[in-house]
């Protein structure tokens, strides 16, 4: 559709050109340019055949864009008859110039170039050949500056239109990295609440599964303390659903999420509470100073103690002890979870998915993580964290 449109045009121009030259032929006959003190006896009058090589002159125009080369070569040769046989070319030598400039404008330099030659050379054989006395050599100066100032034209708008292309093309680029960059950052979003939503509900539903076994052994013979464990399942439960939801609200479209601040290292003693409560006998150990930390190393840490106690929990056995060391030293975090289980082996024999994604968090901040058991018995949990200029 668009070509059409541009050939319609072009076949307009092409009418519009043969037209005018037509009505200004017929109206500076060789009569109009005598009574006028110029030389009309050089010039014939307009006669069936005159018209045909105007019309063909102009003709090519209506192809200007498809084949501008060939329109230009085409047109050549009745323009050169019109000079022959002693015709004015009228406008129709304006065919030549919008060819030339079509030429400039849809083909490379090279051809552009010997399409501006040919010009030159075609025009100085007929000004030769069929010098008129009234004409002279700075008129011939003049149509040749036209004919160069007509052929940049076309190359300013050729490369007007190479530069438009290539903004356009750069901003599709933009837009396509754009796009990947948003697909990555998604990608590594949903990755990140996967691992939170991992860490949170396996840590709740172990405590609740130990907590709910405690229940149902005690239920016959010390009721009351069936109901404080079920009421420890109960709040456990809600502690779930509550990080739950904050972790998940940022996948909302419809809605606000009520974003809580995330768990960090000021919330040990209350997880290490809550693993006394599940039965498990936990101590925390505070070295050093305690000094800020990053935000994402503070959740590291915390998630890693939160997993190295569950893990604990689910393999230690019966009767286990488990002791969460943080050593805040000037340049590094050391984070420590160990126990005195029987587990050891088959939990550092096949370890879970938790401790996985523990293992891409501290690498994350280009920690140090060791997982396996301890020679004198039972497993260890540890990371350390570097920290630059104390933070």
């Amino acid at each position: 559709m668009r070509t059409d449109r541009a050939l319609l045009h072009d076949t307009v121009l092409a009418v519009v050109l043969a037209a005018a030259s037509l009505a200004l032929l017929r109206v500076y006959d060789p009569a109009t340019f005598q009574a006028q003190g110029l030389p009309g006896d050089m010039l014939r009058e307009l006669d069936p055949f005159g018209a045909v090589l105007v019309v063909l002159t102009c003709a090519p125009v209506a192809v200007r864009r498809r084949w501008p080369l060939a329109g230009l070569c085409a047109g050549m040769l009745p323009e050169g008859l019109l000079s022959a046989f002693g015709y004015g070319a009228g406008v129709a030598g304006v065919a030549g110039m919008v060819l030339l400039y079509s030429v400039a404008s849809y083909r490379g330099l090279a051809v552009a170039l010997g399409a501006l030659l040919l010009s030159l050379a075609v025009y100085t054989s007929q000004a030769v050949a069929f010098a008129l006395p009234a004409v002279g050599w700075s008129d011939h100066v003049v149509v040749a500056v036209v004919l160069v100032a007509v052929w940049g034209a076309g190359r300013s708008l050729r490369l007007r239109r190479a530069y438009l292309d290539e903004l356009k093309d750069r901003a599709a680029r933009a837009e396509r990295a754009h796009a990947a960059d948003t697909r990555a950052a998604r990608a590594e979003e949903r990755s990140r609440i996967a691992r939170e939503l991992h860490d949170v509900v396996a840590h709740h539903v172990s405590v609740m599964t130990v907590q709910a076994a405690a229940a149902r052994k005690v239920l016959a013979s010390d009721p009351e303390l069936a109901r404080e464990a079920l009421s420890a399942v109960e709040h456990t439960g809600r502690m779930a659903m509550s990080e739950m939801r904050n972790i998940v609200g940022v996948l909302r479209t419809d809605a606000r999420a009520e974003l809580g601040p995330q768990p960090g290292m000021q919330d040990l003693p209350t997880l290490v509470e809550q693993m006394r409560e599940a039965g498990l006998a936990t101590r925390l150990a505070v070295e050093g100073e305690p000094r800020p930390v990053p935000a994402g190393v503070d959740l590291a840490a915390y998630r890693l103690v939160q997993e190295g106690l569950t893990n604990t929990l689910r393999h230690a056995g019966a009767g286990a002890k488990a002791v969460v060391t943080v050593r805040h030293e000037p340049r590094e975090l050391d984070v420590r979870v160990e126990d005195d289980g029987l587990g050891a082996t088959a939990l550092s024999e096949q370890p879970g998915h938790g401790l996985v994604g523990i293992r891409e968090r501290v690498a994350l901040y280009g920690g140090i993580l060791n997982i396996g058991p301890k020679a004198e018995g039972g497993f260890e949990v540890r990371a350390r964290f570097p920290l630059k200029d104390g933070q």
